[in-house]
């Protein structure tokens, strides 16, 4: 295979979002060569283009011989179907955050893609190749952070509006989405909290539902986390919120990295505090700092740089791999599930979360919902801009 033959299902926002860049040919040794949604006018605009066929049946698809690989950005509960069955059909495939709508979902999708190893399975990550996220990795994974003491992530700047929710009948419910601002808008947050800190070793979640909002589901959340270090964390989270903060800091026994306002510094202690503290002779001494600005510049197209990579796994089996393997995917899955779960429970739930557990509970929550949604048409605007670095 010298070129890579891309099929997209699900053609909302994320999925037309994909084929733009695609048909503009930014993505080297590929081709967008279909694409299905089983809503018929989100097909119209591909219609008649060149070397492009459109299905309204992602089964007909996948079965048609035309893609070597599928790019899924459906409803959350479909990535888990539809990435089984294309996979077991020989298609390479690239999910869409989440990976799955909960965690025994994604541990089947998992399951499968081990039945068909030679198969590439990618996440759909990209903030790990934003040069901000990077800097933060090469500071703790060098040492010079130290050992991980506090984590600490207000991104409460996800603001949405009513007509955002009524904007779709599967949006912000449990048998739609299966859950709100952590399933949906945190996905990408809770990935770049897990691959640059590790998973918690337990957590409290403390989620509202529908405070802002006439939705069932959650929109403003606190959640306090426990590392096997000893260290902790705190994330917090809302979509109801205006104008909200994006600030990430984390605290380490050498200094403290903090990401923002489009700036990332480092307060660098000359000594590790914890031998500061056991060697000094004096009570209220701290150790002296450097102050540091470390400078980054924004990645272009950072889902190109994802769906690049992909590709490149495809045709180079034996390159340095993927920057975020699928299987990556269940981390912010679970975090999700736990803090929800925690929070429902009103209790601390220790990881690994039970995923059978958890997903009896949705199922409960999906039984019992008496939600009625009402779907509205809404202006069309650039959802580009709700993308967060």
């Amino acid at each position: 295979m010298k070129k890579v033959r891309l099929g997209i299902v699900g053609l909302g926002n994320i999925g037309k979002f994909h084929a733009g860049y695609l048909l503009e040919k930014k993505i080297a040794r590929c081709e967008l060569t279909a694409v299905s949604d089983a809503f018929a006018p989100s097909l119209e605009p591909f219609k008649g283009r060149p070397n492009l066929k459109t299905f309204a049946s992602c089964d007909e698809m996948i079965a048609s011989g035309e893609i070597d690989a599928l790019v899924i950005a459906t409803p959350h509960y479909l990535h888990t179907t539809i990435g089984m069955d294309a996979l077991k059909k020989g298609l390479h495939i690239m999910v869409e955050k989440p990976i799955s709508a909960h965690k025994a979902d994604a541990e089947r999708l998992i399951a499968v893609h081990q039945q068909h190893p030679k198969q590439v399975f990618a996440g759909m990550f990209q903030m790990r190749v934003e040069p901000r996220y990077l800097k933060i990795r090469k500071l703790i994974q060098s040492g010079e952070l130290g050992q991980l003491v506090r984590v600490n992530w207000i991104i409460t700047d996800w603001f949405r509006t009513e007509a955002y929710y009524a904007s779709g009948g599967w949006r912000a419910t449990w048998k739609g989405e299966g859950g709100g601002v952590l399933l949906n808008q945190c996905l990408h947050n809770l990935d770049t909290l897990a691959w640059l800190c590790g998973m918690p070793a337990r957590v409290r979640g403390f989620c509202q539902f529908g405070r802002y909002h006439n939705i069932e589901v959650e929109d403003n959340v606190t959640a306090y986390l426990e590392y096997p270090n000893g260290a902790t964390g705190v994330f917090v989270t809302s979509t109801g919120e205006a104008p909200g903060t994006n600030r990430f800091e984390i605290a380490g026994t050498r200094g403290k990295v903090v990401l923002e306002h489009n700036k990332l510094t480092f307060t660098r202690n000359e000594l590790d505090m914890l031998e500061f503290s056991r060697t000094s002779k004096v009570g209220f001494a701290k150790p002296d700092v450097w102050h540091v600005e470390i400078p980054f510049t924004d990645a272009p197209t950072p889902h190109a740089i994802i769906m690049q990579n992909f590709v490149d796994a495809i045709l180079d089996p034996d390159s340095s791999g993927l920057i975020a393997p699928g299987a990556d995917g269940i981390w912010s899955v679970e975090l999700a599930n736990v803090i929800l779960s925690s929070s429902l429970l009103g209790q601390t739930v220790e990881l690994p979360m039970d995923s059978a557990a958890y997903e009896a509970k949705l199922q409960q929550l999906i039984a019992e919902s008496k939600f009625e949604k009402k779907v509205v048409e809404v202006a069309g605007e650039d959802f580009t801009k709700s993308f967060h670095r």
